[in-house]
């Protein structure tokens, strides 16, 4: 077979349209969409959500979720023997675009647990995939699939091949989904936010393990994200989307040096703002520590009955009015030692004194009764998916006072005066008090979250990801509400998160997790600029870097725990 010419595009998408009917009008999901895709090449479609990007590149594979329906437009797909197909002229359900799915066009999810079987070894489900395009029998299966296991970097994949994907990390599990992915050796790979549900350094080694495969063997990506940092290191061409529509087209270094566009301005300066410290911060005082600590928490020690020694001796401290930032990849036991604190979890060890307004101090690992109840509510959490932290058959209006009702704050009409002027204080028309979760965007829903949280005028939030599932622009958006919030009410925060680049935003001081145990503290400028210990240091150079004329990826730095 000859290849096509490197001129010659991969994939051709001219004027493509899809649409959603619903019970009054018709979406508009993807609108006069074009494109072009060259062989060893990455075209980075980006955009917030609702942009059309997804649906765009599921539409190329004739994958779009029903009602949606392509209704114009062409795809023209350039095959290995120089023939080509329009792929929108093909029946989505027909043995034709079946036999382009995985062979010539394949796709990797942001989620791989939704596309991997819980119940089938990693084995069957890749070799699955040979066995239907090329016939190939079992021992032969099996020795491929070994090859392309060891080829995604996956360790020991002779044992790796006969373990189920619940068996797998986060980031094992995206290997897999590439594994499946390029079993047939696909002249394009449609990568639709493979990195979003990953911690930086997870990310880090997932972006570099693409690119070297894409070296390797010429394949064309095509590459979905909302993150203009990782845009910046991979992409070749960029495409920018809103509301279905392109607002912008051009080669990275244009687009990032030269764009064109309000939106795409404002998408860079998004995240280009995060890269500083806030306004905010850089205007006020900087916190000492405070000889009464609002929070003082010494030697915290969880073992679950695994015997996994999920947090090991931390110990930490918060002044009133600080913002403590909490970092680190998957597993590094920061959410479960933020759940120690409001005694989600039961810590066996240490002690988590905390001071109460009255002056009081307890320890919140052993209080019990009223005195564990009033901490509650002078600390709250903040979580990180504000639809599964919001009740579904609830409205607005009583999900906010439903801690005011618990803590007998108030009733009747003054009830309904907190819950309007909460709303108002967190930015959300109080109009919409009667709505469900449902009718919310997503950072509208994280305000709902943020005005249930202070609506009992706490001393102290945690906030758990309180950022991290949204949008490049509504995270900044969030970040100064509640630093906002901070200097209107006196609020003291633990903010967890995987993000240096939020950190460094938000944060007076940062703790940096590795394996249940604290490797690093300090003030975050002194922690950011000068990282003392090997971890911080391989954390902080696998933030992608929003400038494609200055890519971290080749000078990243890797961390090996040395045995004790």
């Amino acid at each position: 077979m000859n290849n096509p010419a490197p001129s010659s595009p991969v994939l051709s998408v001219r004027n493509l349209a899809v649409e959603f009917p619903t019970r009054t009008n018709v979406v508009k999901a993807v609108d006069d969409v074009s494109f072009e895709l060259y062989r060893g090449k990455t075209l980075c479609v980006v955009g917030e959500s609702g942009s059309g990007k997804s649906v765009s590149a599921r539409s190329v594979l004739q994958i779009v979720d029903r009602p949606g329906r392509i209704v114009g437009g062409e795809m023209m797909l350039t095959r290995p023997d120089g023939s080509s197909v329009d792929i929108a002229k093909l029946d989505p359900r027909g043995k034709a675009v079946r036999a382009i799915r995985g062979r010539e066009i394949a796709m990797i999810f942001q989620e791989p647990m939704s596309s991997l079987s819980p119940i089938h070894k990693v084995g069957d489900q890749i070799g699955e995939t040979l066995r239907i395009h090329f016939g190939m029998k079992k021992a032969e299966r099996r020795e491929r699939v070994i090859e392309l296991l060891r080829q995604v970097e996956i360790p020991n994949p002779e044992k790796a091949i006969d373990r189920y994907t619940f068996e797998f990390s986060g980031g094992m599990r995206q290997r897999v989904m590439i594994a499946m992915a390029l079993a047939c050796n696909p002249s394009l790979l449609i990568a639709d936010e493979p990195t979003t549900a990953l911690d930086v350094t997870t990310q880090a080694e997932i972006l570099a393990l693409i690119k070297r495969l894409q070296v390797e063997t010429g394949m064309a990506v095509l590459f979905i994200t909302h993150d203009m940092g990782v845009v910046a290191e991979i992409a070749d061409e960029v495409l920018v989307m809103y509301r279905g529509k392109v607002m912008e087209r051009g080669p990275v270094d244009q687009i990032f040096h030269a764009p064109q566009n309000d939106y795409t301005r404002m998408l860079i300066g998004s995240v280009v703002k995060l890269e500083k410290k806030a306004e905010i911060r850089v205007d006020r005082e900087p916190v000492e520590m405070a000889p009464d600590l609002l929070l003082d928490v010494r030697n915290l020690g969880l073992t679950f009955p695994s015997g996994l020694k999920a947090v090991n001796d931390i110990s930490l401290a918060v002044s009133p009015g600080e913002t403590l930032g909490v970092v680190g990849e998957s597993g590094s036991g920061k959410t479960t030692m933020g759940r120690c604190l409001l005694r989600v979890y039961d810590a066996q060890e240490g002690v988590i004194n905390f001071r109460r307004a009255d002056g009081s101090v307890v320890d919140v690992r052993t209080a019990q009764g009223e005195d564990l109840r009033s901490v509650r509510r002078e600390i709250r959490m903040i979580f990180q998916d504000p639809v599964g932290s919001l009740n579904p058959r609830k409205t607005v209006a009583d999900i906010i006072a439903e801690p005011l009702k618990l803590a007998r704050l108030a009733k009747g009409k003054e009830l309904d005066e907190r819950v309007a002027a909460l709303m108002e204080q967190v930015g959300l028309d109080p109009a919409w008090r009667e709505r469900y979760p449902h009718a919310f965007s997503g950072g509208q829903r994280q305000r709902i979250g943020i005005a249930r949280a202070i609506a009992v005028k706490p001393r102290l939030i945690i906030a758990d990801e309180a950022t991290s599932a949204l949008d490049v622009s509504l995270r900044s958006q969030m970040l100064d509400l509640m630093m906002k919030l901070q200097d209107e009410m006196g609020l003291s925060y633990i903010f967890i998160s995987h993000d240096m680049s939020v950190i460094r935003y938000m944060c007076d001081r940062v703790a940096v997790m590795y394996r249940g145990r604290i490797v690093e503290t300090g003030k975050t400028e002194d922690v950011t600029s000068a990282p003392q210990h090997a971890y911080t240091q391989a954390l902080l150079s696998a933030i992608p870097n929003p400038d494609p004329r200055a890519r971290r990826m080749q000078d990243r730095v890797r961390y090996q725990e040395s045995a004790s």
